[in-house]
């Protein structure tokens, strides 16, 4: 019962946007030395970012991108094109600052956090965070990937993991994933809760041909056909079509809306998790921001399903956090023009109706 009372207080602690710090948010950025508008979509990812924090001009000092890798059974059916062993080399890589995700966490500034939430390997290093219940989920082509209670317990870790680094000083969370067959969990989540086929939701995730994108579609299929998720219930798709890490990454994008805290999505997988947060918990999706539109054809349908407009549209497919490191970048410098910028009085500017006042 412990990790069903963290779920529901987390979903009744989620409060809604803050509309009068967005409204100030806009009104500063009227006041700011530029024509209304002209700075576009960054001004509105300040309003936003406002209404989310309930500060008209909130910083971005300190972001993590929380990794969270872990293995799927439905791998076994061959629905990619690397070896479950990617999965734990890949966790070695982000440890030794090798992957793209620590280039790119670099250079946004943010901290990479990793999270085994169900790798079948465990890597013995004291910087993976351990929350998983067990190595691989089930293979969802003959039955559930997991149990509810595996899925409650990953989603209430992912809640209080993002409680702690919120409490540490967060002031946003953006998620990555690793897990060689989470696209085809992905899709599977996506077909159910958007009300799609299969063949639309399913993409070519790490590169794969014909035939076993076929493979890949019919896996999709039957794991649908077998366990007849209730596109209704978040936690019941989740337990029967997704992953270990999406269950994670879904409670961390419940438990960060609880605390104000903006949840920066990476690709298909962690919009995924996405989905399931929203219907587990339909408030934590006013606190989403779309990193970037994947390539993968299915991520379009659940950016949509969700109501999220990408910022970036570069063709990229890798996860990780990638894209969401990317979208970190704008969102800081969309967050340091409202404090840093002069305003049309303090720089004694005239205004587009001839009027100027300096400031004392």
């Amino acid at each position: 019962m412990r990790d069903r009372d963290t779920i529901a207080a987390a979903i009744d602690a989620i409060p809604g946007p803050d509309a009068t710090a967005g409204d100030a948010a806009r009104a500063l950025q009227a006041r700011l030395t530029k024509p209304a508008g002209a700075l576009g979509r960054l001004e509105e990812l300040h309003a936003w970012a406002a209404g989310v924090r309930g500060d008209a001009a909130p910083g971005l000092d300190r972001a993590v991108i929380v990794v969270a890798a872990a293995d799927h059974g439905v791998a076994e059916d061959g629905v990619s094109a690397y070896p479950r062993d990617v999965t734990w080399q890949m966790v070695a890589n982000f440890l030794a600052g090798g992957a793209a995700v620590n280039v790119l966490a670099a250079h946004a500034g943010a901290t990479v956090r990793v999270v085994d939430a169900g790798v079948l390997r465990d890597s013995g290093d004291a910087r993976v965070l351990v929350a998983k219940t067990r190595g691989g989920s089930d293979n969802m082509t003959r039955g559930p990937a997991m149990s509810r209670d595996e899925a409650e317990t990953l989603l209430a870790r992912g809640i209080e993991f993002a409680r702690t680094e919120a409490a540490a000083g967060a002031d946003a969370i953006a998620l990555g994933d690793m897990g060689i067959g989470n696209t085809t969990a992905a899709a599977a989540i996506t077909a159910v809760i958007a009300g799609v086929p299969p063949g639309v939701a399913a993409g070519r995730g790490t590169g794969i041909d014909d035939a076993a994108f076929a493979v890949k579609v019919a896996a999709i299929e039957r794991a649908i056909a077998i366990n007849t998720p209730d596109a209704t219930d978040g936690l019941d798709v989740l337990a029967k079509v997704g992953g270990f890490e999406i269950a994670f990454l879904a409670g961390v994008a419940i438990g960060a809306a609880g605390a104000r805290v903006p949840v920066v999505l990476d690709g298909y997988p962690t919009t995924a998790a996405a989905l399931i947060a929203a219907t587990v918990a339909p408030a934590s999706a006013a606190f989403m921001l779309a990193s970037h539109m994947s390539a993968e054809p299915g991520h379009r349908i659940a950016l949509a399903h969700l109501g999220l407009r990408p910022l970036l549209d570069l063709d990229m497919r890798l996860g990780e956090g990638s894209g969401a490191a990317l979208a970190l970048s704008l969102l800081s410098a969309a967050l340091r023009i409202p404090r840093e910028m002069a305003t049309f009085d303090s720089a004694g500017v005239s205004r587009s109706d001839g009027e100027t006042q300096p400031e004392a």
